[in-house]
């Protein structure tokens, strides 16, 4: 059989072993542990002389049919699926690193990771170098963070919120000349539109919350790789820090991964219209989207994405009480954070997602107070410009 399209790969890949011959979706195994056949049975899966389930902590029938989807789709060896797309962040940076390390990330991060990143892991001694990604001689400026200590790099992109784009390759040439792993979160792009390992990424990091469940009705996050580097993350952190996916969240993403490649070009279609009618609506000062030819990253998005997402960030006229008037005059659109479902939702970085970042942190990431975020749904794009138009023109 001919190699199947991307499309198609979403849709069918990889499948479960079936119960019974009737089982066209796979069944969810809720169950907290597993029987052994007989005491040696028992001695040897826990020894690891033979393969097999032994408690949901530690491997579950349906959380390793995700885990062996997700690396199909990434075009990575493994995957791991952890409870939130935080906990997957945490888990790697806890691997990787020790106390004593460092690690060199963009500053435009989703708000709970720069959380994670600037203070929780300091407790622990493990430090963030942050880096902007606007600055110029980006090469030159993360070989000046890098040293004997540092363990990994680590970049969003298109970031969160500001949809800035981070060269991947760039990124990946670095890591490699140091031999130390490139980290990447793929959350926005989803694997349908941008495969990072195929650009040199060592790790892939998802919110499976956002586009892969695609329905705002699970928590979850995955990560991809080699063999080795998951099965280190395995059994160096989620063995006993438990950060495990749930089968029921897990049959949920299988689920949703169904639709992704529809839901993907849908969402993507519908931004760039959405975004090219706000660039010359009156009450508008800036947008930001990486498919506008305007956007300071619009050559390496064309070069490593099949399109170019979901989300758009703008600003109003009228700084942070114009972008209230609007937030709080659309009907539509939904006022809450999260990113990925169907429905339209928007909101303000500033005191919302990324409120943890202080205003001089925040300036360095390039987060304005007046930015807002818009996650575009499947709804059609002249009513969700229309609902926009309308908030902006209540504009005083």
């Amino acid at each position: 059989m001919k190699k199947l399209t991307r499309e198609t790969e979403i849709v069918h890949g990889i499948h479960a072993e079936p119960v019974t011959s009737l089982d066209l979706v796979p069944p969810i195994h809720m169950t907290s542990t597993f029987k052994f056949q007989d005491v040696d049975q028992g001695a040897d899966l826990f020894s690891g002389k033979r393969d097999g389930y032994i408690y949901t902590r530690l491997g579950n029938p349906t959380v390793d049919l995700l885990e062996r989807k997700i690396a199909v789709l990434e075009g990575g060896e493994s995957s791991a699926a952890t409870a939130s797309g935080m906990a997957a962040v945490a888990a790697v940076a806890m691997t990787l690193a020790a106390p004593g390390d460092n690690f060199v990330s963009c500053s435009t991060v989703y708000g709970g990771t720069f959380a994670l990143f600037n203070t929780d892991l300091a407790r622990f001694d493990i430090r963030a170098r942050f880096i902007s990604p606007r600055l110029s001689g980006i090469r030159e400026e993360i070989e000046q963070r890098i040293d004997a200590k540092t363990r990994f790099l680590y970049v969003e992109t298109p970031a969160n919120p500001t949809l800035d784009i981070i060269d991947i390759s760039l990124w990946a040439d670095v890591a490699g000349f140091h031999g130390i792993p490139l980290v990447v979160d793929n959350t926005f792009a989803s694997p349908y539109l941008q495969h990072p390992l195929a650009l040199g990424a060592d790790l892939v990091i998802h919110s499976a919350t956002k586009y892969l469940g695609g329905h705002g009705d699970l928590i979850g996050g995955v990560i991809v790789g080699s063999d080795r580097m998951i099965r280190h993350i395995k059994t160096s952190y989620m063995k006993h820090f438990g950060p495990v996916m749930s089968p029921f969240n897990a049959w949920l993403i299988l689920r949703g991964i169904k639709t992704l490649a529809l839901r993907m070009a849908r969402h993507s279609d519908s931004a760039f219209t959405i975004a090219e009618r706000l660039s010359s609506h009156p009450r508008v000062a800036a947008v930001f989207y990486p498919g506008l030819p305007t956007h300071p990253g619009h050559m390496v998005a064309r070069r490593q994405m099949k399109k170019y997402g979901g989300m758009i960030a703008f600003e109003v006229r009228g700084g942070i009480p114009a972008g209230k008037t609007v937030m709080n005059t659309v009907t539509l659109c939904t006022l809450a954070v999260s990113l990925g479902d169907c429905e339209t939702l928007i909101q303000h970085p500033a005191s919302m997602t990324h409120a943890v970042y202080s205003p001089a942190e925040r300036r360095l990431a390039g987060i304005s107070d007046g930015l807002i975020r818009l996650s575009v749904g499947l709804e059609h794009p002249d009513d969700i410009m229309g609902d926009l138009k309308q908030a902006l023109d209540g504009i005083s």
